[in-house]
């Protein structure tokens, strides 16, 4: 079996007008969103072995506020940042890990998240996958090669307001 977090980066900062979209910061509600998902995958024992990270600022903060345990295999790439839904399962199948977190930008992650399930998660924020959203779906499978469309199953689906 392999298990796969689904998360889009936690809010971002709007208000700094000059940087560049892949600079854009989290804004304070996005930096306390990121420490809460941390303290919710730790509750429910869905700790990372490694880490595929868009490589824009945003996601860098939400994975260094999530505060997983020093030494995750983490690896921040461009592949990630604003990828779309057959981008990230690119990656994935990549991946080496047997939980892995992806952590990237809507629409691509969204997408992706109801794309790779075989049924969705009975809550109504799955499809508008707002910040911070996060779907833990495990699959049959024993290389994440084999990882493909409709082949997961959905475990967990939070968004951080619930928290």
């Amino acid at each position: 079996m392999k298990r796969l977090i689904l998360m889009r980066h936690a809010k971002s900062d709007w208000s700094g007008g000059g940087a560049s979209d892949h600079d854009r910061t989290l804004n304070p509600r996005g930096r306390a969103a990121a420490v809460a998902l941390g303290d919710w995958l730790r509750r429910h024992d869905l700790i990372p072995d490694q880490v595929l990270s868009s490589s824009a600022t945003r996601t860098g903060e939400t994975c260094i506020g999530l505060a997983l345990p020093k030494g995750t295999d983490t690896t921040f790439t461009r592949d990630l940042y604003l990828a779309s839904h057959h981008d990230i399962l690119n990656v994935l199948r990549g991946a080496t890990g047997g939980t892995v977190l992806i952590l990237g930008h809507n629409p691509g992650i969204g997408i992706c998240a109801s794309e790779i399930v075989a049924e969705p998660p009975q809550d109504p924020q799955f499809n508008q996958y707002p910040t911070g959203a996060t779907l833990v779906a495990d699959f049959d499978i024993d290389d994440w090669q084999e990882a493909d469309w409709g082949k997961a199953i959905a475990r967990h689906f939070v968004v951080p307001r619930a928290l």
